[in-house]
């Protein structure tokens, strides 16, 4: 009894070309799930002083903090800047150490880039002042309506 051809060849180019597009694509699959896992520590999400308060972020999780920069709140010695980030209804403690954006002044829209740390100081890597007089960022705009401080540009204070 002999063995049929296709048997004694053992994988026919159908089966060959098959097995190497499924093995490609279970690399591929691999690979974006490895990217995806790498990139979920990186990415950095907004948050209101409102909503720092109603939840639990943990001390050194990155996070994107923006409201007003309460008036009277700014101290400076040398290059560290200590100053208030408020939404009306809340407020944080900020600490940056650097050069603060020709932009930043208290009563403006801010959004700061860092985490908190364990005393609940807000330790920010970069600052991000508003760069026109109509630019204020979205989430910053919805925040400070829900607290009811949202006050367009040229409407007395």
């Amino acid at each position: 009894m002999t063995m049929p051809t296709s048997a004694r060849r053992g994988l026919t180019r159908k089966q060959k070309r098959l097995a190497t597009i499924a093995g490609l694509a279970l690399v591929l699959a691999i690979a974006t799930a490895l990217v995806l896992v790498a990139l979920r520590d990186q990415i950095v999400f907004f948050y209101a002083p409102s909503d720092v308060a109603a939840r639990e972020i943990a001390p050194g999780q990155a996070i994107r903090l923006g409201g007003l920069v309460k008036e009277g709140s700014w101290i400076r010695d040398g290059q560290e800047n200590l100053f208030t980030i408020t939404d009306g209804g809340h407020e944080i403690v900020a600490q940056y150490v650097g050069i603060l954006p020709d932009l930043f002044r208290e009563g403006q829209g801010v959004v700061a880039e860092g985490s908190l740390g364990a005393d609940g100081r807000f330790e920010a890597s970069n600052v991000l002042a508003k760069h026109d007089e109509n630019y204020i960022p979205k989430e910053v705009v919805e925040a400070l309506k829900a607290q009811g401080e949202w006050r367009p540009e040229g409407v007395a204070q």
